[in-house]
């Protein structure tokens, strides 16, 4: 059970660490940057890659909240939360964020000691919100978990660009193109249902061409 000190901690070391980076930190400066004790940040969370690790959790939970709000609101059709979560993944104040996501990735894969636990459902627990999403829309569970799989490959392909590149205009359109494509084929529109208006224009188009 998450305790509340643990939680203050938590959050202390969120701003901290996204703010001032990784590079060089201890756990004893951070300690101190935050108003506690080495031994404090040791009890609560075993070791510095510890700590690191549970700080990018905690920002990825934060971002999944904001999915789940989009979801489960009525007035906002599909396409529109996921333009609405991609202009908050790419807003330059997230920038920090993405950033430590992509160092404590890297480092995860490379099988650092400390960092491996942020592989446990690093793609699922977004694969899997997403794909109920779509299911709830009438797509069938196994196309709407590759699609839904699909989705995040994407979003954090492009943000991995956005963050190399600083090309917000050419990573935007990539998206764009993406969210048309998925209009027909995604999880983010009430045209992936099987049954939805844009599959029964390709049934139809499908039958003209056969008949010529």
């Amino acid at each position: 059970m998450t305790s509340e000190p643990r939680t203050k901690l938590l959050d202390a070391a969120v701003d901290y660490v996204v703010e001032h980076g990784l590079a060089g930190l201890s756990l004893r400066e951070l300690a101190a940057a935050i108003g506690t004790s080495h031994r404090m940040l040791i009890y609560h969370f075993g070791s510095k890659e510890g700590l690191v690790v549970a700080v990018v959790q905690a920002v990825e939970a934060e971002q999944r909240a904001q999915l789940a709000k989009l979801r489960t609101d009525p007035d906002v059709p599909a396409d529109r939360a996921m333009r609405l979560m991609w202009r908050r993944f790419t807003d330059p104040a997230m920038w920090p964020h993405e950033r430590l996501f992509f160092e404590v990735y890297s480092q995860a894969l490379q099988g650092r000691t400390g960092t491996t636990g942020l592989l446990d459902n690093i793609v699922d627990s977004w694969v899997e919100p997403i794909a109920d999403y779509a299911v709830s829309r009438g797509v069938p569970r196994a196309t709407a978990l590759a699609d839904a799989r699909l989705a995040v490959a994407v979003c954090r392909g492009l943000l991995l660009d956005l963050l190399a590149t600083g090309d917000r205009k050419s990573v935007d359109a990539a998206f764009d193109r993406y969210l048309a494509l998925s209009a027909f084929s995604g999880p983010f529109g009430p045209h992936s249902a099987p049954n939805g208006p844009q599959s029964a224009k390709r049934r139809a188009g499908a039958g003209t061409l056969r008949r010529r």
